[in-house]
């Protein structure tokens, strides 16, 4: 118990760490007359539907990135940076509530979390120096991925899981190598949810319990990473702002006020979307000039 309250605590210090930078970038820029006016509804229903959803294990990244695009609102370059920084302090609520709630090994929680924190670390500084076709391509393609894992769980072709709470030495060995993949390719725009669930079921682990981890794995991602992003000016400020002013009473709506929903039209839904989004994204790559 002691220690998932020390891992609270370093999330609510990893968040708080964020968001004074997040101020301190902002005012700076509010000095040399650069960045954005106040969220439009529009994005700010984008935060509060994106991570109602996500709370309820959709994802966010992938719907988030195909209305971007819909609607033309935050240029390629500038989404995985916009996803970062937008969906951090969400994500951030969500784990907080769930490490809170979900009976999981806390020594083997916090290992997972930190292989995944790592390589979130290291995917940001990777990501942020991509040029714009780089970009373009590995969201392509990392929406297809998801699109795939989205299709494969609504087919029912990933297993139920086991009813560990914990895993066995060797399964443990590879989450942590899986959880450290997963982190960097946070960075490029692909959720972590879907392919966490269907990796830790895998290895026999309650599908219950990798809720507290790939969401606590998100959180520390997200603010640590977003600090990168934020330092190096790869977002859109307008549209991360409406993702988090949205986005923390989504989180708070899907936790408390619902318990269950008919869902499996929406993941079809979003799971067209999702697929047209990695489409065009592919084809943008293909017809930029490489020496962007």
């Amino acid at each position: 118990m002691t220690l998932v309250r020390i891992l609270l605590g370093a999330l609510a210090a990893s968040g708080l760490l964020f968001a004074i930078r997040w101020t301190t970038e902002t005012r700076r820029g509010a000095a040399r007359r650069v960045g954005g006016a106040a969220p439009t509804p529009l994005e700010l229903l984008i935060g509060f539907a994106t991570n109602f959803f996500d709370t309820l294990g959709i994802g966010s990244f992938a719907p988030t990135t195909a209305v971007f695009r819909l609607f033309h609102l935050v240029p390629d370059e500038l989404i995985p940076g916009t996803l970062i920084v937008g969906h951090a302090l969400p994500v951030l609520t969500q784990a907080l509530l769930f490490i809170s709630v979900v009976d999981v090994d806390p020594w083997q929680m916090t290992a997972l979390i930190v292989a995944c924190v790592i390589g979130g670390w290291i995917g940001a500084g990777v990501v942020a120096s991509l040029s714009r076709r780089a970009v373009q391509l590995g969201m392509g393609l990392a929406l297809l991925t998801a699109a795939t894992f989205m299709m494969l769980g609504m087919l029912g072709r990933f297993p139920a899981g086991g009813t560990a709470l914990a895993f066995t030495p060797r399964a443990f060995a590879l989450a942590l190598v899986v959880n450290f993949t997963l982190g960097a390719l946070l960075t490029l725009g692909i959720g972590n949810y879907a392919p966490s669930l269907i990796v830790f079921s895998l290895l026999g682990m309650d599908p219950r319990a990798a809720f507290p981890i790939m969401m606590g794995s998100g959180a520390f991602v997200a603010t640590i990473a977003g600090v990168r992003f934020v330092g190096a000016g790869r977002f859109h400020w307008r549209a991360a702002l409406g993702l988090t002013a949205g986005g923390i009473p989504g989180v708070i709506v899907a936790v408390w006020f619902v318990t269950s929903l008919p869902l499996g039209l929406l993941r079809w839904l979003v799971l067209v979307v999702v697929f047209y989004a990695s489409v065009t994204l592919l084809r943008a790559a293909m017809r930029s000039d490489t020496t962007k």
